[in-house]
This record gives structure tokens, sequence and C-alpha cells, in this order.
């Protein structure tokens, strides 16, 4: 049996409902207001009463909160207005295309200036994976002897438990062991001087050299001390280990928190205390 749509007429085959309710327009209405409760035979109709009564429901949200907006200017006036935008930095009115750009951003010394301060040089530095690298690459000219040995050294002392530092059997607790490789003329191919692990090539043997004694080639020594969240990441150096506690990638810790170790780590204070 075929029941009409509107009323209470039944018919034993659907073609003579159809022509009942086409006869009758008895068609249940298919077309909804978007904001009432009023239904429609026709999307036109529907449409006519949308108009009428401005009955049409917002399509324009927030890219933060649940507000939403009829028009796409109301909704922009809206974001810019309370820095909703997704991925949007309000002070510098500046767009970028993730999450993560915006927040190398917001960490970066255009927001934090250069408040991380070499404890030799005075140099200041946004993050502590700045200062990190310029202490491991012996960069700094009032503590040349300070490299990636000597900073390896320190942070095992303050680190008995192994927290981000891997143990190593042919490792000695010797502060004064400092290791340097040089270049000898057989490193010159011809036409470059060259390097006889990865073969990438130098102009001069004083480059050969730098890239010799960076963190290049180094063994990883550093590891994330993420052990809940399963983050085996391993690093060469302390900066590598600093930038990836930075960047949040693993959820870990805050961005300040970094900062606030690394000032423990010179200070003389506890340095190895990071979260269960």
């Amino acid at each position: 049996m075929y029941e009409c749509e509107s009323c209470t007429r039944v018919f034993n085959s659907y073609r003579s409902c159809e022509q009942h309710m086409d006869a009758l327009d008895h068609w249940a209405p298919q077309y909804e207001c978007e904001t009432c409760t009023r239904e429609f035979g026709s999307w036109h109709a529907a449409q006519q009463h949308m108009d009428a009564l401005d009955h049409w429901a917002p399509k324009y949200s927030c890219e933060t909160c649940g507000s939403q907006f009829d028009s796409e200017r109301a909704a922009n006036q809206h974001m810019q207005a309370k820095g909703h935008f997704k991925n949007y930095c309000l002070q510098c009115d500046r767009y970028f295309g993730n999450a993560n750009s915006l927040s190398m951003h917001l960490n970066s010394n255009v927001h934090r200036g250069n408040n991380i301060e070499c404890p030799f040089c005075r140099t200041g530095y946004t993050a502590a994976s700045s200062l990190s690298h310029h202490l491991e690459s012996g960069s700094c000219p009032k503590a040349p002897r300070v490299n990636r040995e000597t900073i390896l050294s320190m942070v095992r002392k303050r680190d008995p438990q192994g927290t981000i530092t891997n143990k190593q059997i042919e490792w000695r607790n010797d502060s004064s062991v400092n290791v340097n490789y040089e270049a000898t003329c057989l490193a010159w191919n011809g036409s470059a001087w060259e390097c006889y692990i990865c073969h990438n090539e130098f102009s001069t043997i004083i480059g050969l050299n730098m890239h010799l004694n960076s963190p290049r080639h180094k063994g990883k020594i550093y590891h994330c001390p993420n052990k809940k969240g399963a983050c085996e990441k391993e690093f060469v150096s302390l900066g590598g280990l600093f930038n990836h506690l930075e960047s949040e990638s693993c959820s870990y810790i805050r961005f300040e928190k970094v900062q606030k170790h690394i000032s423990n780590m010179f200070s003389g204070q506890k340095f190895i205390a990071f979260p269960d």
C-alpha cells in the first residue's frame, strides 16, 4: 500500500499515489528554512522566504572561536579585531602557513628579544638552542676552549641518571680532553679540500677543518627525555636537543621552560630537572 505524503489517502500502487499527489499538490515539503521551522515544496519558495525574512543561516565561521557570520567581510572584521585568524599574529598583523611557522615566529627575537645571555661574552640570544650552538662550536671569543666536548663533560656531571645523555663505553670523564681535528695535504683532491667521510668539498683547508670539528660526523650523545611520549630522537649536540624541545614537536615541555633550564645550567643550579 502507498500513502499520500500529505493526506490520509492510501493507494494500491505507487503510480496511483503519485498521480493523486501531482493533481492535488500533496507532495511533502522537501525544502526547509535554514533558520525557522517553515517547510516548502520547492527550493524557489524557500529561497523567497529566506530572502524576505533574512532567514539565511550564517555561512562564515571564525577560524578560532564558534562565532558565525552572514558575510566573509563580517567574519574577517571579527577575526581582525580579536586576533582570531588561524595562524595569525595580531601584534605583527602577519599570517602564517601553519601552526609551526606561527610558533617559530612567536618564539623569535621579534617577540622575545635576545634575553638568553652568554655567560662569557655577554652576547644575547633568543633561545637556548642558539646559545648552545654558539658555545659548542667554539665560537665564543671569551671562551675559546669551550666546545662540544667541554659542554658534554659539564652536562654529564649533572646528569648521572642519563636523563638526556647517552652512555658511551669509551667516554672519559675528563673535561681537559679537547679533541681537535686538522686536515693534511692529503685531503686535497686536485680541485678542492675533500672530507674523506662524506666527500663534501671545501675551497679552503680552514673550511674543511671547521667541518671536521663540527657535530656533522659526531656520535649522537643526547636524547629526548620524553619517555612517556615514546620520543626516541637522538642528537649530536645539546643545541640540537634544545632545538627539538623548543619546537614542542613532541609536546614534552614548553619553550619557556627550556630557556629556564639553560639559565640554571650556567648559573650552577640544578640543571637536569625535566618533568617525569
